[in-house]
């Protein structure tokens, strides 16, 4: 195995670092880093671990010339361009799961805080007063709660917002009815929301969609006092729309724990006594920290080493059931696409892909980046798995996939087919668990995808097999096996020669002189 050199920022938990040393990793630990010191310290290497203090912006990862993973140990991936790293192919994964707990727990602490006047109540007793009144709360059972973003935390605030005696609505376009009704919430619109909800909490990502998710619109929809917490992204509420209506007092209270300029400077907000923030605690506790260490570190030593994919961003999900299943096709695929690739002059027009038999019932989306990083490598120079699909739309080839539950002769078949100035095709599948060339253009042929292979398309003539072998024998070039496929006798003919070694243009140009070979093509994988 080759060193792998791993540089943890942000001070990361102990528990974490361990899981990598005990997988034989080198690990630099650091505290948070300047863009500066990062750019001059990751062209050394291979992983970078960073939690929320830490920027990895493009200048990094430039930089990083052995970069293979960037993790975020937690959540939101806003201070990663994930758009930089995607391209230069670098695998992008946070760990979205260890702080669920706390960061749930930490908002229905801001709830509980507003409806009951806690922190204000605490600070009065300090300054010596005693005022009941001034403090009275509200109860929270029997009052209706709107969930934006019914995501893992979002789906555990709705629980206890259930245990706590309450109305529950969620408003998430990308859960179904059924789904909800697990979590015993009723699913709205995100008017219907504004509309009925007593306290509304925000638990969805800071995206296009979601930037500004709560305008002066939906604050004209909500309840006369009602209450609002976010702990999710800072910027997905409008600030002119949101103190106009805390000032007026259709927000009763607000609750912050994110802000779009952290920490803020922003005193019009923060010194009103209708607002409670804390900073940024959301995931600030012993045990969440350790499970995102854990598990960000976990998904590190199981992508390098066993190549199961868990919680990256912009590379297909792998576990080990679909490792397991798809392990012998990931290594088909790629070798059909680096195959299919050295049959062409230049870059096609189309490329499609046919999965057929018993592997349709699988998740085709490993198969397909595999596929693609081995059909564009010839192409470009830093192609993998991570940004094969974006150089595929980048270089304007149209893909289109399609499913046969029928493989024909074989239980399992992967068909790559090119089309343009050169139109070409070879089926894959797997004998006796190892992958085997059967088709090239439909005519049946069994080779082995790898080493080198001298691939003729050929009359089917007598001599032509002989021609081949003293010409490769008087170089010293061994044939390690030969494969024949034609459809009718004398007809047009495709022939496939493992060789031990490989042969210069002069050799493919002899051999292209023998009366009736069309094309002759030697494929390297």
């Amino acid at each position: 195995m080759e060193e792998i050199s791993i540089l943890a920022a942000d001070n990361l938990e102990e528990e974490g670092i361990e899981i990598l040393k005990a997988a034989g990793f080198t690990v630099e630990t650091r505290g948070k880093l300047s863009v500066e010191e990062l750019e001059r310290m990751i062209p050394h290497y291979d992983v970078l671990l960073v939690r929320s203090a830490t920027k990895v912006p493009s200048s990094v990862i430039e930089k990083g010339v052995r970069l293979k993973i960037i993790g975020r140990a937690g959540v939101g991936l806003d201070t990663i361009d994930v758009v930089a790293a995607t391209t230069r192919g670098i695998i992008v994964m946070n760990a979205p799961e260890g702080n669920t707990l706390s960061a749930a727990e930490h908002t229905f602490g801001l709830i509980l805080s507003m409806a009951r006047n806690i922190p204000p109540a605490w600070k009065s007793m300090q300054e010596g007063q005693w005022d009941r009144n001034r403090f009275m709360g509200t109860e929270l059972f029997g009052k209706t709660l709107g969930v934006i973003g019914l995501g893992r935390i979002g789906r555990r605030v709705a629980g206890f917002g259930k245990a706590f005696g309450m109305e529950v609505l969620g408003y998430d376009p990308y859960v179904k009815e059924g789904d909800s009704e697990d979590l015993d919430i009723s699913l709205v619109t995100l008017d219907g929301l504004c509309k009925e909800a007593d306290i509304i909490t925000l638990h969805v990502p800071l995206t296009k969609e979601t930037e500004g998710i709560l305008t002066e619109r939906e604050f004209g929809l909500m309840k006369e006092g009602v209450m609002l917490v976010n702990a999710a992204r800072g910027g997905l509420i409008e600030r002119k729309a949101l103190l106009e209506n805390l000032d007026s007092g259709k927000i009763r209270a607000a609750a912050f724990d994110v802000f779009e300029k952290e920490p803020p400077e922003d005193p019009e907000l923060l010194g009103r006594s209708n607002i409670f923030a804390t900073p940024h605690l959301g995931a600030s506790t012993k045990e969440a920290q350790i499970h995102v260490a854990k598990d960000i570190c976990s998904q590190v030593t199981d992508a390098l080493l066993r190549k199961v994919i868990r919680n990256a961003v912009n590379l297909p999900k792998m576990d080990e059931r679909t490792v397991e299943i798809l392990k012998g096709y990931l290594w088909l695929s790629e070798k059909i696409g680096g195959f299919v690739s050295q049959l062409v002059d230049l870059l096609p027009e189309e490329l499609w892909i046919e999965y057929a038999g018993e592997i349709i019932d699988s998740d085709i989306a490993p198969l397909r980046a595999y596929l693609l990083k081995g059909f564009l490598e010839r192409f470009h120079s830093q192609i993998t798995y991570v940004n094969a699909p974006l150089m595929l739309r980048e270089k304007k080839i149209h893909l289109r996939e399609t499913k046969n539950p029928s493989a024909g002769e074989f239980s399992t078949a992967v068909t790559v087919g090119v089309k343009g100035e050169t139109e070409v095709s070879v089926t894959g599948t797997l004998v006796d668990g190892k992958p085997k060339i059967r088709k090239i253009d439909g005519f049946a042929v069994e080779a082995t995808p790898e080493g080198y292979l001298l691939v003729c398309f050929n009359d089917d003539r007598p001599g032509a097999m002989g021609y081949i072998g003293t010409l490769l024998g008087s170089l010293d070039v061994n044939i390690a096996s030969m494969t024949l496929g034609r459809k009718v006798k004398h007809g047009p003919a495709i022939t496939v020669l493992n060789l031990d070694a490989g042969v210069n243009e002069t050799t493919l140009h002899e051999i292209g002189k023998f009366p009736g070979m069309r094309l002759v093509r030697l494929v390297k994988l």
